[in-house]
């Protein structure tokens, strides 16, 4: 006697509609990608993204953003923090990157996996 219970295929149903309408909602294609950051700030002049890290990133792992019309994956090719090269960064950290398409503030950057 609680809430509305749903059958195990209304439960099915449901899971099928977010798989076919995951790229509509702005969610990763791939379910094994991890939400690791949000862009912060795009310097348009030189293609520079500021993404604020929830997670950590490394130079060689590929990213994919998603937001507005936009939604891409590309290699980090460099990372920088107070115009500084980095190999790694960590959780809490704001850093540069070098994207290949335009972004605005607030798109997710999902870490591709595997």
């Amino acid at each position: 006697m609680g809430g509305a219970q749903f059958s195990n295929s209304s439960a099915a149903f449901l899971a099928l509609l977010e798989i076919c309408f995951a790229e509509k909602i702005g969610m990763p294609k791939e379910a094994k990608e991890k939400l690791i950051g949000e862009i912060a700030h795009y310097y348009g002049n030189i293609g520079v993204a500021v993404v604020d890290l929830k997670s950590t990133l490394k130079a060689g792992e590929t990213i994919h953003i998603i937001g507005g019309d936009t939604d891409f994956e590309q290699a980090v090719e460099s990372m920088q923090i107070e115009h500084e090269q980095i190999k790694t960064a960590k959780k809490g950290q704001s850093v540069g990157l070098k994207v290949k398409e335009k972004v605005r503030e607030g798109y997710k950057v999902y870490k591709v996996q595997g």
